[in-house]
């Protein structure tokens, strides 16, 4: 039978049952003796006394008492020839109770007297020895509450019947010790001799050992006598000397004395800690004996316990603490000389480990805090500090890092450690540490992080650590990293360790603190280098390393001398050969790190020197051997960024002697050639760094070295690498900003890449033009210098008049030669760019004023030739003053042979610059046809082969085919050339000619295929514009065909946009990178393909936007008549034209819009990864890569903007579906998405987005369709998605915002309601959303209105109604129930369902999710539970905690709460075999009902039927824990429910002869076990009002009810009550306890109860209270313990006589030594040893815990062997290694699963 279980009558065996065992126990558990069972004046003695007794029960006040005595006293002496008293258990407790200390001193004085009669009765040896337990247990604890009057009885007791009692006192030593001890409260008190001699007197009946191992168990177990205690063994514990050993006094187990110390320095009383530090000075020294004896971790448990007294800042203790760790030495030398001998290294291993092992006891500051107070005894400190400083950091660190901060802010512990700690103790442990991982090249290498933590983390200013240490750190780490050769690979992690906190140390140091380095004390010769220096100053060893000597001691002289070596070895170490690439790494990491802190140190150095800087360094030799390390192959780019960066600072910088200078030849080319390298198309994420180092060079040299070595690139004769060279010069032109003049300065060079557009070399050509398309950027830089050169003032021109047969011809005359060839190249070089620019060379040059020029020069010159007027812009000055100029010009006669030929040269290529500009062609329609055909496969060809020169011409004649075709007959077509190449942004949906569907141009077969591949192939990339240039200004002549090119088109965009990202994300991703990084997408790519994207997803929607004109009209014209619903207008709404099911199919309504949903998932993308991070580690990509994300991001803004004023419905609905993706993929992100800032951006306020969900939720809600126009626009989108997305929007509105949008939504949830005839999910989600925005408007003052106030009431109950209705909605399911048609008119359609989307698994799971389509009905029962489920725990973690916000009025809270019990909590309560085991949202529902206060009446019936239903205790320990808190509530807000249950618990049998008498005593365990689960419900003392009658209810209960069943639950009630109420309050309570505990123990020791008995419960419940009780180790048990268990340490030593006198000890010897049977066989779960209490957290110290935690039911008595057997020891080994951990989590955990089965 189970204890703990829910009681039951009944027994193993009726049949066979005999009988029951408490029925052979007499009335008070003892039986009558033998030798007097005849004697009939015994009998009639026995039945005085028992008369005496009953009449205790009509006791009521203290004269009462006197009376009962007088009579017991009497009875007793009338029969003194039996040496035997009757009925001796009830006598005992009688008497302990008349000794309660709330009575009289005449009651004390006249149960003494009995005690002393009793005592005379029944002698020493023979009735006192035997019935000690008895007796002891009243006289005991009240000698501590006896008055003066009283306390001379008591002694007289002791010393007359105890004393004599000798070796008999073994087993109560303890306790009576602990029951004298506090007569030495009061030194000058009146019977302190005395009892000090009683003391004496006690420890020397056993032995003085013996006597004071039981003052060490006091002082552990018992913080009230530790004072006491130790002002005895103040006056009784001899002081020791050091070498003399003290077992023999104080006792072999030395680990129990030092504990007893631990604990009384651990106390909180201060007069308790300075008495233990006295006691330690004097017989505990550190150096003596008795410590060296002790074991390591017992020393290390005192010295933590004595630590501790620093934290309570007291001078006295102190001063005691340091003098017990010093010694008693007076001299300062002798006592730091006895502190490292003795104290040092157990202090520093003791707080070292608390350091890295924190105990959960303490705060994990402590030892920091300790060691910080120590180090105010300088004596004490500087030693601790030297050996344990970087310990504590060490383990500082790891504990911050771990985040498991205890509340105490370690890291301001951390700050004061630091500030308090000496710097020069600090840093020399510091330095050490560093010089060791440098030396040792291998293992665990942390002392540099360290150092970089420090500096991070605690550092603030101390001008000493800035001034004086962390330059001298700094010096000795460049000095020991100089000696390396970097050629093994060992070396390289620690001295890049090392390197990258030299950066860390130079930033602290302030400007100015390198000038000068401290004065070494003592000596005079200065060392020969810095890392002598340093380890001179701080006394450590040196590093070992060969150094070299330095002249300077400045310290910025030798850190500047260190990284220039360093730079330089590291470089020559990379020009060797190496096979092995991570050894390159490496080399190439240190002369990263040695390059940037050179820089930071050239930008110190107007700070640390005073006028010029002499180094020992070679200008020229270190800047050979960098120069030549640039140009290997595995240097990257930061390493050239930082060289360059670095070296043009010392170049710009006059104080370093000798000086460097880098305006030579020798040294610019090699640096022009590296960046130019970078300038390729493969390191895009570095053009940007990289232009501006190139303009670096070119300003910081007076010569035009840079531009030789970038025209030396564009060599014609080298064509394999021209292409590159291009390529790196266009992205140079391309970044480079307008006022810096790139066409002046880089002049050669550019005219020598234009010339490449008239080369024969088709390549050259290709490329010539690939640079104007992609790097131009604009058309004056190059104007300005060919215009400068073509008005060279040598060119003189005279006004002439020619007469040609009567006609005068106006004209010019040149008067003198000039260099014709150069003019003649000028122009040819114009032509060109005229050529290739066409119509955007025109628009440029003509709307450009020349006065806008930056270059100064050319304006100057244009006035000196007086070519320049006012207003004149670029293509005036070139047509007027040059080409017309040129036209008309002659040469002047003498001058013709000479300069004829090359005049003729000029105007044929003056007329050939005009010709573009001011002409038009013409082909005809067959020859175009047939032609069409050719180039789209020659085309096709190209793209497959990769051949890219002929796509540029083929594409261009292609689309003037495609003009003129679509043109017929109406003329030529009016496409130029310039369209198709700079108009893409500026060309809108109606531009170009008027098309007829009869003129429409035919598709060829392979056009849509070769226009994807061409945007697709990625050896096209270069083409990219071209090509889609041409789609944009072709697509749209395709009107009758338009869908099958454009989606396809639209498509392959999209994955280029796509691909584009990811890889611009990849680049961007956060890491070290010691490689470059490749990625070929670029921000032209992304503003090409976004406006590709613009064209082609307008075009798809036009079809439907041209079909529909008039139904706009009429949807635009009844918005205006309205004004709006919000009395605003705006021309979004209007936009969103209504689609007619009968005119246009659903599939291809849904063709189309999925073009435009996927061109906004792209949209969204960019727009959602391309943000700016902030972020001070800036990469060399960074430039590039902001500059992407920028441009990118806006010209995604710019589009889906244009998209959304002409669909806006469409837009908005594509966002909140990607939105709706992304959350379902990262639902932790849904607060931070960015598509509630593009709705915000998009819709310019929160009206429209708000106006416009709800049109799209009322277009999918069923009942709302019919009110609407229009149909869904995405038919996939679910409404509840809207919902969702609407309820986040809401959230992030502030509260005038809210008011604004209040109205509209209003209206929606009111149309929803009056739609509504039982619940749908729809009313949950307005529910959401109603409450989020309700929120909102009631932080405002809005709240003030009325009528507001009334509708947001009124709404809100009604969405919550439904919403409580949802769980017989879910039975009954009939809102799932939906004919076929009303589904699909909810889609906004009567057509089937469409079958074009992204995938069929896709719309499958979009339709499951979505409760506007039909579902089957699995798909109903599972949606309808889940949504019932969201619905309950919304109810209770929103709605509940809102309802006294929203409804206020008592009535309307009340009664959605009958509501909610009702239709919610009632249902799920019915018939349920586990009562409390219910759902967690249905308890957290009624806990939440429980806070408020006027909804007691709804929720009090529920609670309480549960708590009375018989089965309630059926339910699992977990679930009653849930129900605790309700519980507590039920018995907080009813004042009479306690009362009630106390009646329910009746003691006397009823009257009723037909009662069945076993379900009496189940009811009555029931109700007992409730009182239990109600008590344990509470906080502690929350019942102490109501103690006296639960006091009452459970002895009257043990007194009238013998049941062993109801017995076991009044155990079980007290166990819950030990735990729930202060010790102290249960003083009254003892003797009943102790009693019946004893009466059960004794009582087994006589008649063993059989296998299968029913009082084997009661006996498990006797034994689980017994162990409850060793466990907690209350004062008040302390006193009694002894009774059960041996408390003293006989349990662990045992002396060789030893008798078992203890209870428990005696039943392990009678139960073990009975035979074993087929029952007991099987393996007790009974734990056999302490050891299983430990805690694997906390191996230190393991808590205690009951040993019987896990036992439920024993079948035989044997089965409690293990807890008889081991309960003494185990007791006292907690006590001795818990140091009074109670694990309160475990026994309040065994407490529920005693009470409840769980079956």
């Amino acid at each position: 039978m189970s204890a703990a279980s829910s009681p039951r009558v009944g027994s193993a065996d009726p049949h066979k049952r005999g009988p029951p065992w408490y029925a052979s126990r007499g009335g008070d558990g003892a039986s009558t003796p033998s030798a007097y069972a005849s004697d009939p004046k015994f009998k009639k003695y026995t039945q005085q006394v028992e008369k005496c007794l009953n009449s205790f029960e009509s006791v009521h006040e203290w004269a009462d008492f006197i009376s009962f005595l007088k009579q017991l006293l009497k009875t007793l002496q009338s029969y003194q020839q039996f040496k035997e008293i009757p009925r001796k258990l009830i006598v005992a407790k009688r008497l302990s109770q008349c000794l309660n200390p709330a009575l009289p001193n005449g009651v004390h004085q006249r149960a003494l007297d009995v005690y002393s009669h009793i005592f005379a009765v029944l002698g020493v040896r023979e009735g006192l020895q035997r019935d000690l337990a008895l007796w002891s247990s009243g006289l005991f604890p009240f000698f501590e509450y006896a008055s003066t009057a009283v306390k001379p009885t008591v002694l007289s007791l002791f010393d007359t019947h105890y004393l004599p009692l000798q070796s008999g006192l073994r087993p109560v030593m303890k306790s009576f010790i602990l029951a004298l001890l506090p007569g030495l409260e009061e030194e000058t008190g009146e019977y302190f001799d005395k009892v000090l001699a009683l003391l004496d007197r006690i420890a020397g009946t056993i032995s003085q050992s013996f006597f004071f191992q039981n003052i060490w168990l006091i002082m552990l177990t018992t913080p009230p006598a530790r004072g006491t205690a130790l002002s005895y063994l103040s006056r009784r514990l001899p002081p020791f000397k050091a070498e003399e050993d003290i077992t023999p006094i104080v006792g072999d187990d030395l680990g129990l004395m030092i504990r007893g110390f631990s604990a009384a320095l651990e106390d909180d009383d201060l007069l308790v800690r300075r008495a233990a530090l006295d006691l330690l000075l004097q017989s505990l020294r550190i150096d003596g004996v008795a410590m060296k004896k002790a074991q390591v971790d017992d020393r290390t448990i005192l010295m933590r316990a004595a630590t501790s007294v620093v934290l309570r800042r007291d001078l006295a203790l102190n001063r005691r603490l340091y003098a017990w760790i010093l010694g008693p030495a007076e001299s300062s030398r002798a006592q730091i000389e006895y502190y490292k001998t003795h104290s040092l290294e157990l202090l520093r291993t003791t707080l070292r480990d608390e350091m890295f092992n924190p105990s959960p006891e303490y705060s994990q500051s402590r030892p920091f805090k300790i060691f910080i107070s120590l180090l105010d005894k300088y004596e004490i400190g500087l030693p601790l500090t030297q050996t344990l400083v970087y310990d504590a950091f060490k383990s500082l660190r790891a504990l911050l890092e771990s985040g498991v901060d205890s509340g105490d802010d370690l890291s301001m512990t951390g700050s004061t450690l630091y500030e308090a700690v000496e710097p020069h103790a600090l840093w020399s442990r510091l330095l050490g540490v560093v010089l060791a991982d440098m030396k040792s090249q291998r293992g665990h290498r942390e002392g540099c992080n360290m150092v970089k933590y420090l500096l991070q983390t605690f550092h603030t200013h101390d001008e000493e650590i800035e001034t004086i240490h962390l330059p001298v750190v700094l010096n000795a780490i460049t000095g020991v990293l100089t000696s390396f050769t970097w050629d093994e690979a060992l070396s390289f992690p620690a001295a890049l360790d090392a390197l990258s906190l030299l950066p860390e140390i130079l930033k602290k140091i302030p400007p100015g603190g390198l000038k000068s380095r401290p004065n070494l004390p003592g000596q005079t010769e200065t060392p020969a280098n810095a890392v002598a220096f340093a380890c001179a100053f701080y006394g450590v060893q040196s590093s070992g390393h060969p150094l070299r000597s330095r002249q300077s001691a400045l310290p910025m002289t030798i850190v500047f001398e260190d990284a220039l070596s360093l730079s330089n070895t590291a470089a020559q170490a990379m020009l060797k050969d190496e096979e092995m690439k991570e050894l390159a790494r490496s080399r190439r990491d240190v002369l990263l790190h040695s390059l940037s802190l050179l820089d930071m140190l050239v930008s110190r150095l107007d700070d640390e020197a005073d006028g010029a800087l002499p180094i020992e360094w070679d200008p020229v030799g270190w800047l050979t051997t960098l120069l030549d390390c640039l140009e290997q192959r595995n240097v990257a780019f930061v390493t050239v960024d930082r060289f360059i960066t670095a070296a043009m600072k010392i170049h710009e910088n006059a104080r370093l002697q000798p000086h460097l200078n880098l305006d030579k030849q020798w040294c610019i080319t090699p640096m022009t050639r590296v960046l130019l390298k970078y300038l390729r198309p493969s390191y895009s994420a570095y053009h940007m760094r990289a232009v501006n180092l190139i303009w670096s060079l070119t300003r910081i040299s007076n010569h035009p070295h840079v531009q030789s070595v970038i025209a030396q690139s564009l060599d014609p004769h080298k064509p394999a690498e021209l292409q590159d060279a291009c390529e790196a010069f266009g992205v140079l032109w391309r970044l480079s900003e307008d006022s810096a003049l790139p066409g002046v300065h880089f002049k050669v060079p550019m005219m020598i890449v234009l010339e490449n557009l008239r080369s024969d070399d088709p390549k050259l050509r290709r490329i010539g033009e690939t640079w104007m398309r992609c790097s131009l950027k604009s058309y004056v830089r190059v104007l300005d210098p060919i215009l400068f050169d073509l008005f060279d003032p040598a060119i003189r021109l005279a006004p002439s008049t020619t007469e040609l047969k009567g006609k005068q011809l106006q004209g010019f005359t040149y008067e003198r030669p000039f260099d014709q060839r150069y003019f003649n190249h000028l122009l040819e070089t114009l032509l060109s760019i005229v050529k290739f620019g066409g119509q955007g060379f025109s628009k440029v040059a003509r709307s450009t004023p020349i006065s806008r020029s930056h270059y100064g020069d050319l304006l100057q010159r244009l006035r000196s030739v007086g070519a320049l007027f006012p207003d004149a812009t670029y293509l005036d000055i070139l047509i007027s003053q040059l080409l017309i100029r040129v036209l008309q010009s002659e040469p002047k006669q003498l001058l013709l042979p000479t300069m004829q030929p090359f005049h003729i040269v000029s105007q044929n290529l003056a007329l050939d610059i005009l010709q573009p500009i001011v002409a038009r062609n013409d082909v005809d329609t067959v020859t175009l046809q047939s032609l069409e055909s050719v180039v789209v496969q020659k085309l096709y060809f190209c793209v497959h082969t990769g051949r890219l020169d002929l796509q540029n011409k083929l594409l261009h004649i292609l689309h003037s085919m495609i003009s003129a075709s679509v043109a017929g007959t109406e003329g030529r077509s009016h496409s130029t050339v310039a369209q198709l190449e700079r108009g893409a942004d500026d060309i809108s949906l109606q531009e170009g000619p008027p098309v007829s569907r009869k003129e429409a141009h035919a598709v060829p077969p392979l056009l849509v295929q070769t226009l994807v591949d061409g945007i697709s192939t990625p050896t096209n990339r270069t083409l990219l514009q071209h090509w889609l240039d041409f789609v944009t200004m072709t697509v749209p002549l395709f009107k009758e065909t338009l869908k099958a090119v454009v989606t396809p088109l639209s498509d392959c965009v999209c994955a280029q946009l796509r691909n584009g990202l990811a890889e611009i994300l990849g680049a961007s991703a956060e890491g070290p990178r010691g490689d470059d990084i490749i990625s070929h997408t670029t921000d032209a790519d992304f503003l090409m393909l976004l406006t590709a994207l613009e064209r082609l997803t307008l075009l798809s929607m036009a079809r439907i936007a041209g079909e529909q004109p008039q139904e706009e009209e009429q949807q635009a014209d009844k918005a205006m008549e309205s004004g709006g619903l919000l009395g605003y207008v705006s021309n979004v709404f209007s936009s969103d034209g209504p689609s007619s099911a009968a005119e246009d199919p659903a599939s291809t309504r849904s063709s189309d819009y999925r073009c435009l949903h996927n061109a906004v998932r792209v949209l969204y993308a960019i727009w959602d990864r391309f943000v700016i991070t902030q972020d001070d580690r800036r990469g060399s990509q960074e430039e590039s890569l902001s500059l992407i994300y920028v441009r990118a991001r806006n010209r995604a803004r710019r589009v889906l903007e244009h998209l959304f004023r002409v669909h806006s419905s469409e837009v908005l609905e594509a966002i909140i579906d990607c939105w709706h993706e992304q959350n379902a993929a990262w639902p932790d992100g849904v607060e931070m998405s960015a598509a509630y800032d593009l709705v915000d951006i998009l819709t310019a306020s929160a009206q429209n987005a708000v106006h416009m969900l709800c049109e799209s939720i009322s277009s999918r809600t069923p009942g709302l369709l019919e009110r609407m126009k229009k149909s869904a626009v995405l038919p996939y989108l679910a409404d509840m998605t809207l919902f969702d997305f609407l309820e986040q929007y809401m959230k992030r509105l502030e509260g005038p915002v809210a008011l604004q949008v209040w109205n509209r939504f209003l209206q929606l949830v009111k149309d929803l309601l009056a739609s509504l005839r039982e619940f749908r999910p729809q009313a949950f989600a307005a529910l959401k959303c109603f409450t989020v925005l309700a929120d909102k408007v009631s932080q405002t003052t809005a709240l003030d209105d009325r009528r507001l106030r009334k509708d947001l009431q009124e709404i809100y109950g009604k969405l919550l109604d439904f919403c409580i209705l949802s769980g017989r909605s879910a039975e009954s399911a009939s809102w799932i129930r939906r004919s076929q048609r009303e589904a699909l008119v909810t889609n906004g359609r009567e057509s089937p369902t469409p079958a074009l989307r992204v995938t069929d698994a896709k719309l499958d799971e979009k339709n499951a999710s979505s409760t506007s389509l039909p579902m089957s009905d699995p798909a109903k029962v599972a949606y309808a539970g889940d949504v019932v489920q969201q619905v309950n725990c919304y109810i209770a973690s929103n709605a509940l905690p809102s309802l006294r916000k929203f409804l206020v009025d008592p009535d309307k809270i009340l009664a959605v709460c009958n509501q909610i019990v009702y239709n919610i909590v009632g249902p799920a309560m019915k018939g349920k075999s586990r009562p409390l085991d219910l759902e967690d949202d249905l308890i957290a529902i009624i806990r939440e009902l429980t806070k408020i206060n006027v909804a007691v009446k709804a929720w009090r019936s529920p609670v309480s039927d549960t708590l009375n239903d018989n089965r309630c205790f059926n339910s699992t320990a977990e679930a009653g824990e849930k129900w605790m808190p309700m519980i507590k509530s039920l018995f907080d807000t009813d004042r009479t429910a306690l009362p009630e249950l106390l009646g329910k618990i009746t003691t006397v049998a009823s009257a009723n002869i037909f009662a069945n008498r076993e379900y009496e005593m189940l009811l009555r365990s029931l109700n007992l076990r409730r009182l239990s689960y109600v008590i344990l419900s509470a906080e502690k003392n929350h019942f102490l009002a109501q103690l006296p009658s639960i006091q009452e209810k459970l002895v009257d209960t043990l007194r009238n009810v013998s049941a062993p069943i109801v017995q076991g639950e009044v155990y079980l009630c007290v166990r819950v009550l030990l735990c729930r109420l202060s010790p102290h309050n249960l003083s009254s309570f003892w003797p009943v306890i102790l009693t019946e505990l004893y009466r059960i123990f004794e009582q087994i020791l006589e008649n063993v109860p059989s296998d299968g008995s029913e009082d084997l419960g009661l006996i498990l419940a006797a034994s689980k209270l017994l162990d409850l009780l060793l466990v907690l180790q209350t004062e008040e048990f302390q006193i009694h313990q002894w009774i059960f268990v041996t408390d003293t340490v006989d349990a662990v030593y045992r002396p060789d006589d030893w008798i078992p006198e203890a209870l428990l000890d005696r039943l392990a010897e009678v139960v073990g030594a009975l035979p074993a049977t087929e029952v007991c066989t099987r393996q007790s779960n009974v734990p056999r040893s302490a050891a299983q209490l430990q805690t694997p957290s906390l191996p230190n110290r393991p808590m205690r815990r009951p040993l019987l935690q896990s036992v439920r039911q024993i079948d035989s008595i044997r089965d409690l062997v293990p807890f008889f057997s081991t309960a003494s020891i185990s007791s006292y080994e907690s006590v001795y290694h818990s140091g009074g951990l109670v694990d309160w989590q475990a026994i309040e955990k065994g407490l529920l699963e005693d009470l409840f089965e769980g079956r």
